[in-house]
């Protein structure tokens, strides 16, 4: 019989707290949890592995400081964001008309995905990566682009801080019908520069979660809107849990695993052989529950059959 190589408690992110953990050498987490000194200060961990791309949640400078190796999952999700951009703009050309020209904030592994999506549908691109060098100036993109999508890490600080990056001096370069898609992170866009502005908008991520602006999501202007479920597909999710246990054995010193066999189980176990909605109109769909109950935002997350 195979030993296993630790004890795993599996909980819900409201139960992960600082007496929780105190015992735990590795947590692997998503972005509900907040990981900083509250949680880990008295704590034995060493090793967090988070299943998104950003690490916004977690304090990296305190774990830098304190010998904590912080992983996260680059590019897991890149093509369920992809999804949903595409199928933002064809409820937008439903319902307004063709679009021609789409600015593309960020070039990684999204945007880069976007990018290549939207040159296939025929429409004019424009890309904005400053630290990459990559494309035109940012007011140059808002200034001729009918939709810009925002595919960029959220950051506080440095040369390329990102923290309302698209602020009312930005919004005010855009046509009064160019439509901003925030799928990135929340803070990205300033909300309430974005109400002043009128603009329409597609929203996934917002300031505050879960305490969404409701002023903004009940205004004509919110075309779609989600909760934070963008980048929720089963392939995403598949993705983002390989590349967390494949760097949990390699920090651990720990013999390889066929992550993609075990993993895979996912489709079936996580998800009771439930289908996901990826119907035409889904969007539509998610929007109309988000604008009925923003209250609920995080019970309708958590409740989302993944695409």
């Amino acid at each position: 019989m195979i030993e296993p190589y630790a004890e795993v408690e599996y909980l819900s992110d409201e139960l992960i707290n600082a007496e929780r953990v105190k015992d735990a050498d590795a947590l692997i987490i998503r972005t509900t949890v907040k990981c900083d000194e509250q949680l880990l200060a008295s704590s034995k961990v060493r090793f967090i592995a988070t299943a998104t791309i950003g690490t916004d949640h977690i304090d990296v400078d305190y774990c830098s400081k304190h010998d904590i190796h912080v992983v996260s999952a680059p590019g897991c999700n890149a093509q369920a964001v992809c999804d949903y951009v595409s199928e933002a703009i064809d409820e937008l050309e439903r319902t307004g008309g063709e679009i021609k020209t789409i600015g593309v904030v960020g070039v990684g592994h999204v945007g880069e995905l976007v990018a290549k999506m939207a040159e296939d549908r025929g429409m004019r691109v424009i890309l904005n990566d400053p630290p990459k060098g990559i494309g035109v100036r940012l007011d140059e993109l808002l200034q001729q682009s009918d939709v810009v999508s925002f595919h960029t890490p959220l950051t506080y600080s440095g040369e390329f801080s990102t923290y309302h990056l698209c602020g009312a001096e930005q919004l005010a370069l855009c046509r009064p019908d160019t439509v901003i898609i925030n799928a990135a992170r929340g803070g990205i866009v300033d909300e309430e520069a974005l109400v002043e502005s009128g603009l329409p908008c597609v929203l996934d991520c917002w300031e505050g979660e879960p305490q969404i602006n409701k002023k903004l999501l009940a205004s004509s202007q919110t075309k779609l809107a989600s909760f934070h479920i963008a980048g929720y597909s089963i392939e995403g999710k598949q993705n983002a849990s390989e590349q967390c246990i494949r760097a949990f054995y390699e920090y651990f010193g720990l013999s390889s695993c066929n992550c993609t066999k075990n993993v895979v189980s996912l489709q079936s176990d996580s998800l009771n052989a439930e289908k996901g909605d990826s119907a035409s109109g889904w969007l539509r769909r998610v929007t109309e529950q988000l604008k009925a109950a923003p209250e609920n935002f995080s019970k309708l997350r958590k409740q989302y059959k993944l695409r």
